[in-house]
């Protein structure tokens, strides 16, 4: 007899030995199903993350707002004619695509589908600025990025506030210093050139 076929004797049979020899005597080690049923269904609730509907479209709308940011900061550093437009805008596509990214790793723990990329009316801002040129693209980027961040303030403050998820709300509390220096940043410049 060869060893291939010796080997599919014996191993089936040792197995089979094992297995008789573990219920004959070990059957307090065996698994209660219904038990463990039972113990899965307790987790259940702890596993199936949900939140709130307002929770869920804060991060929603976050995560859109960070992506037209960062497209305009980019845009900005390609476009402005001011050096200071120029690097306020290096520094909302770095600081927006860190805020993005936050956002993204939140979203997944709470199994929250966001956009891949800005909606419709962000878009239409995006092409809007990306047709002006010299001052006249410094100018309008500067109005968007002040109205852009009041309502990014205004949103994120009342999320800090209102969000039923303690992680969604200690994460607008968190980014809310961050956002009124982007508008006192971006403030100081249009001041500077009235």
């Amino acid at each position: 007899m060869n060893k291939a076929t010796l080997l599919t004797i014996v191993i089936p049979v040792m197995l089979a030995t094992q297995a008789c020899n573990r219920s004959s005597s070990h059957d307090d080690d065996m698994v209660d199903i219904d038990s463990s049923a039972s113990a899965l269904n307790d987790t259940a609730p702890k596993l199936n993350i949900a939140v709130e509907k307002g929770d869920a479209q804060f991060i929603v709308d976050a995560a859109g707002s960070g992506m037209e940011e960062v497209a305009l900061g980019k845009l900005a550093q390609q476009k402005a004619t001011d050096l200071r437009i120029k690097n306020f805008g290096k520094m909302m596509a770095a600081n927006h695509s860190k805020l993005t990214d936050g956002i993204k790793v939140l979203a997944a723990t709470k199994k929250i589908a966001i956009p891949i990329a800005p909606n419709t009316d962000e878009q239409r801002t995006i092409i809007e600025l990306s047709r002006k040129t010299g001052g006249e693209f410094d100018k309008a980027y500067i109005k968007n990025m002040i109205a852009n961040h009041e309502k990014d303030i205004s949103t994120f403050d009342a999320a800090s506030k209102n969000c039923q998820d303690p992680e969604i709300k200690a994460f607008a509390k968190k980014m809310l210093p961050i956002l009124q220096t982007h508008l006192d940043a971006i403030n100081t410049i249009k001041e500077s050139m009235d």
